[in-house]
């Protein structure tokens, strides 16, 4: 089966506009926080305009917040300026069929300003379009892939949300990691959404049940590190929907009960000079070898981590996740096929690749890649060594940094960072600040079922 099955240019799309296969376009954009956000098109109009020049949408779209309301304090967009429009440019090349939606054809855009027609710094994708051009600089291109987990409820999203998320029916009663029994109860979902995936331009590699009641890993073919990053946000918005059309629903919150293992979304990556893994060298490192370029990369991220820990951990709820024995990292250790470790080494050869275990599955992928991207650059030209390659449970010791705790502490490694400011300019770090320091604003405020539960009657 071919990987590009699904995927379109302006003549098919024309020809299943014409048979009437295609009927509407969807042209999107993420907000800050990955969600997919944008119009459907008459499937005739986009072919005569917008295809070809694009679309506004209100520049308010990067300063919201979860609900969509306006937040005071940006530079970017704001009452004082009237909150104008920028343009959505449609990447033709990400063109494909959505295939889990009736006639309907998805395209992301890239943001642009009005007057000068260059890339908003501070859209995501663009976040992460400069750290492709600084990766070719060196002569470097990243191939990666992500590993999504998530939790499967047989409670619609309405049921959910009128019950208050709580009692929710899991698809599993009972922890299914590798379970073929359970999954088989999950196929309805999973295998739908192989196959809608599939015929939508993401080859997949399988689903499996992981170590939660409910809970599956996807994993997707791995591919040049744009296009992931589109076809995760494909693969998040496809879940949804298709969750939603058979009464059901699904998670992304890096941990959804504190009973539950969390959800997270490990990335591998390498990095390529032209046809060749730029990873594979002649260093013995421990029972490792591997290039400097690895060495000098993956010594860039153990440093920069916590300070790009923001885009890897993005809510108050990514930090839950992080608790010795649940598989998720605690650690900033790299280590040899260890899934106690924050990055682990895995492959050999022209698979020979990093897994970065730290990001939860409710990250924003342009941001998880951009950075991480970032911190391995700095690594190479640097020429930062790691540590020596850990052996053993990384949970166990107590020599090694704690992966930042809390989002309010990862804000404060991010605004005291001299590297994000150099990676990402003055005006992105000032963006992403006044975002994060929102979202900590929110939950600081907040009354919740825990703090009822605890003092209501007996403080």
């Amino acid at each position: 089966m071919s990987v590009n099955m699904g995927l379109l240019n302006i003549d098919t799309l024309q020809e299943r506009v014409a048979s009437g296969e295609i009927e509407t376009v969807i042209a999107g954009m993420t907000d800050l926080y990955g969600r997919l956000v944008g119009k459907r098109f008459e499937a005739d109009f986009f072919l005569d305009a917008v295809a070809r020049e694009g679309t506004h949408a209100c520049n308010y779209l990067l300063t919201v917040d979860m609900e969509m309301e306006p937040v005071a304090g940006y530079e970017f967009a704001n009452w004082e300026a009237g909150y104008g429009d920028f343009h959505l440019v449609p990447d033709l090349a990400t063109l494909r069929q959505a295939s889990w939606l009736e006639k309907t054809a998805l395209v992301f855009c890239d943001v642009v300003d009005e007057s000068d027609h260059t890339f908003v710094p501070l859209a995501p994708r663009s976040l992460l379009r400069k750290q492709i051009e600084r990766a070719l600089d060196l002569e470097l291109t990243a191939q990666t892939a992500s590993e999504l987990e998530y939790y499967l409820f047989r409670d619609s999203y309405r049921q959910a949300a009128e019950n208050e998320h709580r009692s929710l029916t899991a698809a599993g009663w009972y922890l299914e990691d590798y379970h073929i029994l359970q999954g088989s109860r999950e196929e309805d979902f999973n295998g739908a959404v192989r196959r809608e995936l599939r015929r939508s331009g993401v080859p997949v590699e399988s689903t499996k049940g992981e170590w939660g009641r409910g809970q599956h890993e996807i994993n997707i073919r791995y591919a040049e590190i744009l296009k992931m990053a589109d076809r995760h946000i494909v693969l998040k918005q496809c879940l949804k929907e298709v969750a939603e059309s058979i009464g059901s629903s699904v998670t992304f919150m890096a941990k959804f009960a504190e009973d539950q293992a969390g959800s997270s979304c490990h990335v591998h990556l390498s990095l390529w000079r032209g046809n060749e893994n730029a990873f594979v060298g002649d260093q013995q490192v421990g029972g490792l070898q591997c290039s400097e370029t690895l060495l000098h990369f993956v010594g860039g991220w153990l440093q920069r981590i916590p300070e790009i820990m923001v885009f890897l951990a993005p809510t108050v709820n990514s930090y839950k996740r992080y608790q010795a024995g649940s598989w998720a990292p605690t650690r900033l250790a790299w280590s040899l096929d260890n899934r106690t470790a924050g990055v682990r080494v895995v492959g050999a050869g022209k698979s020979l690749r990093l897994e970065c275990r730290v990001p939860g599955a409710d990250c924003n992928p342009y941001l998880v890649y951009a950075s991480l991207l970032a911190a391995g650059i700095d690594g190479i030209r640097n020429q930062t060594s790691p540590p020596d390659l850990f052996s053993g449970d990384v949970y166990a010791t107590d020599t090694i940094a704690h992966v930042p705790g809390s989002l309010e502490e990862a804000i404060q490694c991010f605004e005291g960072s001299d590297f994000v400011r150099q990676a990402f300019g003055e005006e992105v770090v000032n963006h992403y600040l006044r975002f994060f320091q929102t979202e900590q604003a929110a939950y600081a405020k907040a009354v919740t079922d825990w703090e009822r539960k605890r003092y209501f009657e007996r403080i």
